[in-house]
């Protein structure tokens, strides 16, 4: 595995993963992975997927999104020690965080033994949000699939809106970790002033690349009517859903990583199998 650290136009770490067989051969199939809503790189089961994808012959790339909560200065962070850049964050800066990993990738193709050419984007909960819209917006992208993923991020009510714009923030729990994780009412103003670059159902309508979504039957935090609903959306001929049954929003792993499940199993073989060969 290498780290890599590069800052973003707006000063912040974007801290990076690659993880490669070097005996796979030359020019290996890109794999990016984005997390989700309170997750980064190193959350439980995202380095054994990441190593499952890179033993299956792809240059796999993790990395946290800059404004995530973790202190991107360390090359494993394994929990969210700056709440204060949490706060800051936004679904803009994500996607533009996104777009600068790329653009990095892009540019050290000659160096690194992948082919940028060949490139899938996938990405986690929010993450496949911001993945969807990378993908609509970005042609470098050949294919995308989402785990579990939002159908739009207005996710908040207009009592809470109300609330979020009086009080300047609003706040999250972290159930594992008990922390009250602040989000600046600037996430709210984003969400409103970039509705059209921000709409996920209508640029998953317009992506012209092979999409494969998987969602757990079960899942509590974002519901398996979401897939459905981006999944109608898809051109049917080069898109595909998979619903997994008696499992959840991530599908069985936990945070500290306890060991693989057979639900998680399945969803790698399934997303090797479409990287591959759909």
């Amino acid at each position: 595995m290498k780290n890599i650290k590069i800052k973003n136009k707006s000063g912040h770490l974007l801290n990076i993963d690659f993880r490669f067989n070097e005996s796979a051969g030359n020019k290996l199939p890109l794999l990016v992975i984005c997390h989700g809503f309170k997750g980064f790189k190193d959350w439980g089961c995202f380095p054994y997927i990441a190593e499952r994808f890179a033993d299956a012959g792809f240059f796999t790339v993790s990395f946290n999104f800059s404004l995530n909560g973790t202190d991107n200065s360390k090359d494993k962070p394994v929990d969210f020690d700056r709440l204060d850049l949490f706060a800051l964050n936004t679904f803009s800066a994500e996607l533009d965080d996104l777009g600068e990993v790329l653009d990095f990738l892009e540019s050290g193709k000659e160096r690194y033994n992948y082919d940028f050419n060949n490139l899938t984007l996938l990405g986690h909960s929010r993450g496949g949000g911001i993945a969807i819209l990378k993908t609509r917006e970005d042609r470098r992208v050949k294919k995308l699939i989402t785990l579990a993923s939002v159908s739009e991020f207005d996710r908040y009510g207009e009592e809470t809106k109300r609330t979020w714009k009086k009080r300047g923030y609003l706040e999250a729990l972290n159930t594992r970790t008990k922390q009250r994780m602040r989000m600046n009412v600037s996430l709210l103003e984003d969400l409103e002033m970039n509705q059209q670059r921000l709409n996920i159902k209508k640029a998953v309508s317009e992506i012209e690349v092979p999409v494969f979504i998987v969602h757990g039957a079960e899942d509590m935090a974002v519901e398996k009517e979401e897939a459905s609903e981006l999944y109608a959306l898809c051109d049917k001929s080069s898109s595909k859903l998979l619903i997994i049954k008696k499992t959840g929003h991530t599908f069985g792993a936990v945070h500290p990583f306890a060991g693989t499940t057979e639900a998680l199993e399945r969803v790698i073989e399934e997303i090797i199998h479409f990287a591959k060969y759909e």
